[in-house]
């Protein structure tokens, strides 16, 4: 086979055929050999060494054993049969089981002839045993070339049950490697791999299915991992440049009377040196004639929505209009109802349009927007409908931003001859790795700092055992006049369970809570909007005691007079997300409470999700623990997750790798954006696929 093979569609390849050639599309995207060499191992098996049967002990241990099969039987069991082997050597005796397949594997088997088996053993009811091992006679095993280190490929049912095993996966990629030793071009400058001692293209991708040690195996890793890292961030990097150099912006070249009059006049407490220097970044990148590409980031409570408006006043002091997108109605109005205030005083005119909005009212705000008598628009998706159309749009900054898609996005920035400059804000704290990957092409700025003198929200956890007590820690605080939230888990809108969870838990509620003495709200996702806005507007008001709701509340609900947040079925919630929902108390002048209620049996991560929450009240630490624990796809959600889809590279661990693939990749771009230099055209290739939006392993080659 020459280079040009390995384009080859992969059923042609010996062994696969078009049924397994089928299921390997769906489940890996494999369609040309290539692809298949860029299914990197997730683990390897140490087959150097045999153990006796008298030597077992840890039940879950991987085992090779020589031995001989002394007797064949089916063992009956509540759903159909098992195909149970005798294993013998000289020291003891072990079953073989076969749950599956079992027609096929009896013919196979032969009494008395010496085998080789390797698998996981399990330990029951005083018997060794070994399900589905690899078997394999002793005679052919001796036969052929020994792999001390053998690769254990991802796999699925699905793989499984069309015999796309891992001895398969092992024979094809090993056959391929075979006949294509000289195709694998380099395609980093040689003063990256000589900087860093990188093992050429070819040797790393023998090594990382086949090491020949483990001092092969971690240099080959380290190699395709720094790869993968260098393109991704070569990527963003250079659509950056891109950005700033093409997409022309519109220049805010002062800052006027509106702004200046806020900041000395408006502001009725002083701004944290976090905030003052967000205002100065966003100064400087309106103040250029390049398109504002920023997010925002800051932890609950930090105070970017000041930030937000006065930025929006650069924009009116420069003649232009500013809108504000939040995800949700309910967010809009509390938006709309604090910079309505703060619009008082400047005498500047603001509305709100969501998709509650009557049809006159509407009528009139894409009116005044034509005319630039509005300044400014708060509003949820209904602000990117084709009919909303404004005089000059400068500014829109979008809340929470990912809720909304790329293409939701988009359509703002269409809304004028020039994009407007557009400010991104998330009280989702993320941790810096992760930021370097999914908004590598977007300036940062943190705000990692709370105003003064605000409390830090006290967080305890607690048992169902001990809900009596927290029960009459809620009279006490509901008697100082405080409110209270208790929050619902719920995985899905449409969940049964989850619904009779929260029904179940307002009728307790309501029992140990009885009216008239105690007004308890109810707010989930099956209301109908305005049903939802009319209890969400009583517990604003003070007029209901307690708040029994789902997560529709974990976003921008701002009572300050509510002081305890309950999160029941605590472990089913990510640390995030609990950080969200604790950061809805805490907003007044008195002391907050979160309180988590968890069953007794919790699993390892659950526990330390529980520790963490009590112990640190920083959404950035949390952040690199939610890392640690569920990955970028889970953090992220469904939206964001493809953006990350590493083959294997890994975020959390190999955030060092991440760093220094981002350096040099800053450094040519800086240097040589256009890839000119000779040293820099090799990596070309590799560059122009991963643009098209493949990932970079689709074509290694």
């Amino acid at each position: 086979m020459n280079a040009s093979n390995l384009q080859t569609p992969i059923e042609y390849l010996k062994g696969i055929g078009p049924q397994k050639a089928e299921v390997l599309k769906k489940e890996f995207d494999v369609f040309v050999c290539q692809d298949l060499l860029n299914i990197f191992p997730n683990r390897y098996v140490d087959k150097s060494t045999y153990r006796k049967i008298s030597e077992l002990k840890d039940a879950s241990a991987e085992v090779q054993i020589v031995g001989k099969i002394t007797g064949i039987r089916y063992v009956t069991q509540k759903k159909g049969k098992r195909l149970v082997a005798d294993f013998i050597d000289e020291t003891g005796q072990i079953e073989l089981v076969w749950f599956r397949a079992y027609k096929w594997i009896l013919e196979k088997l032969k009494t008395n002839v010496a085998y080789v088996v390797f698998g996981k053993i399990n330990y029951y009811n005083g018997t060794f045993s070994i399900a589905h091992p690899d078997i394999e006679l002793l005679e052919k095993h001796k036969n052929k070339g020994r792999i001390p280190l053998q690769p254990v490929y991802p796999s699925s049912d699905k793989l499984t049950r069309k015999g796309v095993t891992n001895t398969l996966l092992m024979k094809s990629i090993h056959q391929l490697l075979t006949v294509s030793k000289s195709v694998f071009v380099e395609n980093l400058p040689q003063s990256i791999c000589e900087d860093l001692k990188l093992m050429n293209r070819a040797e790393a991708m023998r090594n990382v299915h086949f090491p020949q040690s483990l001092d092969h195996l971690g240099k080959a890793q380290f190699r395709f991992k720094f790869e993968e890292f260098f393109f991704i961030q070569l990527r963003l990097i250079r659509q950056k440049l891109v950005h700033q150099k093409k997409i022309k912006g519109y220049t805010f070249s002062k800052v006027g009377t509106y702004f200046n009059d806020f900041y000395k006049n408006g502001l009725t407490f002083e701004l944290t040196d976090a905030q003052k220097r967000v205002l100065r970044e966003i100064r400087k990148d309106v103040g250029s004639n390049a398109q504002m590409n920023r997010l925002l980031q800051g932890d609950v409570g930090s105070g970017k929505t000041i930030v937000g408006f006065m930025s929006m006043l650069m924009a009116i002091d420069n003649g232009f209009q500013a809108c504000l997108m939040a995800p949700t109605g309910i967010l809009a109005q509390q938006h709309f109802e604090g910079i309505s205030e703060l619009c008082e005083k400047l005498d500047l005119k603001v509305a709100i349009l969501t998709g509650a909005t009557k049809t006159k009212r509407r009528r009139e705000i894409h009116a005044d927007l034509l005319s630039g008598d509005l300044h400014l628009l708060i509003g949820t998706h209904a602000l990117i409908e084709d009919k909303v159309k404004f005089k000059n749009l400068g500014l829109a900054i979008i809340d929470e931003q990912h809720r909304f898609g790329v293409k939701q996005r988009s359509k703002l920035w269409r809304k004028n001859d020039l994009p407007p400059h557009v400010l991104v804000m998330t009280a989702t704290p993320i941790p810096r790795t992760l930021a370097m990957s999914l908004y590598g092409d977007l300036d940062i700025s943190v705000i990692d700092e709370l105003p003064p003198g605000r409390k830090t929200v006290k967080t305890v956890h607690r048992y169902d055992s001990n809900r009596l007590r927290v029960f009459q820690f809620i009279r006490d605080e509901i008697e100082k006049g405080r409110q209270i939230y208790i929050v619902y888990p719920l995985i899905e809108e449409s969940s049964n369970f989850d619904y009779k969870d929260l029904m179940d838990g307002y009728e307790s509620i309501s029992r140990d809570f009885p009216m008239p003495k105690y007004q308890t709200s109810i707010v989930h996702g099956k209301m109908k909007p305005e049903d939802k806005a009319y209890e969400m507007q009583r517990f604003v008001e003070g007029k209901t005691h307690i708040m029994v709701a789902t997560t529709v509340i974990e976003v921008g609900v701002n009572v300050p007079n509510a002081s305890v947040m309950i999160i029941e079925s605590a472990e089913r919630f990510g640390l995030s997300q609990l950080h969200q929902l604790r950061g809805r108390v805490g907003r007044g002048a008195e002391q907050s409470y979160c309180i988590l209620m968890t069953g007794k049996k919790l699993g390892e991560d659950a526990r330390t999700r529980m520790q963490t929450m009590t112990q640190t009240s920083d959404g950035f630490k949390l952040s690199e623990v939610d890392l640690k624990l569920r990955g970028p796809g889970d953090l992220m959600g469904t939206q964001q997750s493809g953006v990350l889809d590493l083959k294997i590279a890994d975020l959390v661990k190999d955030n060092q790798i991440l760093k220094t693939a981002r350096s040099y990749a800053q450094h040519i771009v800086k240097n040589d954006p256009g890839f000119e230099h000779p040293e820099h055209r090799a990596l070309i290739s590799t560059y122009n696929q991963l643009s098209k939006g493949k990932t970079i392993w689709n074509y290694i080659s």
